[in-house]
């Protein structure tokens, strides 16, 4: 009886979720709805993720392993950003199709969450509140990332 009163247990996959500031204000069935949509990928060493200039379709979560960003520049390559477990990179695809301005490759063999902008899209039709809650936080990263620009100091690049 009241079963509906029990607190929701998350598993150890929600739990590394809950820590990305993309998901942290969700409520574990929230986060349980987006983890059925998240897709695992496992990339090699040294296997590229995404190129500079393909076309954006997905965020990336890092759930093990660390992720190398790159931007080629005179011939050589610049390196943007080391990624590492619970941080998240390509996040612009979630909002549109712009190329790719930098490469992703695994620096060690490495495990990914992607999340495809068609999913998000969907979930912002069938689940508006998570889709905010989702929206908002990309947001927030976003006007962080810029206002970092703005003062001079390094970030991450949008990818």
């Amino acid at each position: 009886m009241f079963g509906f009163l029990k607190t929701q247990t998350m598993s150890p996959r929600l739990h590394r979720l809950k820590q990305s500031a993309l998901f942290s204000s969700l409520t574990p069935l929230e986060l349980k709805i987006v983890d059925d949509m998240l897709h695992e990928r496992r990339y090699l060493s040294g296997e590229i993720i995404f190129d500079e200039g393909e076309e954006g379709q997905a965020l990336y979560l890092v759930t093990a392993g660390r992720v190398i960003i790159t931007r080629a520049l005179d011939n050589h390559a610049q390196v943007v950003a080391e990624i590492g477990p619970g941080s998240f990179f390509g996040d612009l695809a979630l909002l549109d199709n712009s190329p790719r301005n930098a490469q992703a490759r695994a620096l060690d063999n490495c495990e990914l969450a992607v999340f495809f902008r068609a999913d998000f899209m969907g979930l912002m039709e069938t689940d508006a509140v998570v889709g905010y809650k989702i929206s908002l936080a990309l947001a927030r990263h976003i006007a962080h990332r810029l206002r970092e620009w703005m003062s001079g100091r390094p970030q991450i690049e949008a990818l």
